[in-house]
């Protein structure tokens, strides 16, 4: 429901650099929290507090968590979504599958304690093919958030699943189309090009964004069903 007081809908969005703002040196690298915010009118307000490169862990380590907390009023909605880096072994960001686990049910419970509504997300696919062109599991940590979702009765949107699908539909070629793939020369941003199998393009962030309100949708969240069912201007 809206905020009582201002009568609009506050919705947060927490994460990592699959869903945060990017700067300008880093586009055309995209979070699909970019595109979600233009898919709503005045009636919502997006506040994406995403990081790039963070954990579960270190985004409570340096404070980040606490300011959310801070600000959540009565009403607010929360949309999580780590595990690319907490699952990564070989980075300082790592945390094990019981850390992570413990992390989400603190936010989650954190976010009920304000009277406000968690909504967990497994992560984006990696793009990877097998070789019969299916998109196998590339998050281990997927379903340890299916895991506290259940175990917490908080609302999931399996945006991991979504996003195979999807890749799957375009194929190992298409499919490079929703990533950040450069020639060399092809952008100022990135003169010896890339190759990057991870984070999104506008085109990528577009289509997850999309996957996202979808499954908003489906769950029956009702700024989202709002947001769908509103007229073309």
């Amino acid at each position: 429901m809206p905020n009582q007081t201002t009568g609009t809908t506050r919705v947060w969005l927490v994460g990592d650099s699959l869903t945060s703002q990017k700067r300008r040196e880093k586009r055309p690298e995209t979070g699909w929290g970019m595109p979600f915010t233009d898919m709503f009118g005045s009636e919502v307000t997006i506040e994406n507090r995403a990081v790039n490169g963070h954990s579960t862990q270190r985004f409570i380590d340096e404070g980040r968590w606490d300011e959310v907390v801070s600000e959540l009023t009565d009403g607010d909605w929360v949309l999580l979504q780590f595990g690319h880096n907490d699952e990564s072994q070989k980075r300082y960001t790592y945390t094990t599958p019981e850390q992570f686990a413990a992390n989400l049910h603190r936010f989650v419970a954190e976010i009920r304690g304000c009277d406000a509504h968690p909504v967990l997300l497994t992560p984006v696919t990696r793009r990877r093919f097998d070789a019969e062109g299916t998109v196998p599991l590339t998050h281990p940590y997927s379903p340890v958030v299916c895991d506290v979702a259940e175990a917490s009765a908080t609302p999931i949107l399996d945006i991991d699943t979504a996003s195979r699908g999807l890749l799957e539909s375009l194929g190992p070629d298409l499919s490079t189309l929703a990533y950040l793939h450069l020639q060399a020369g092809e952008h100022p941003n990135y003169p010896a090009g890339v190759s990057d199998d991870t984070h999104l393009n506008e085109l990528g962030a577009r289509l997850v964004a999309q996957s996202v309100l979808t499954a908003l949708c489906a769950a029956g969240v009702p700024w989202a069903t709002a947001a769908m069912s509103r007229p073309e201007q």
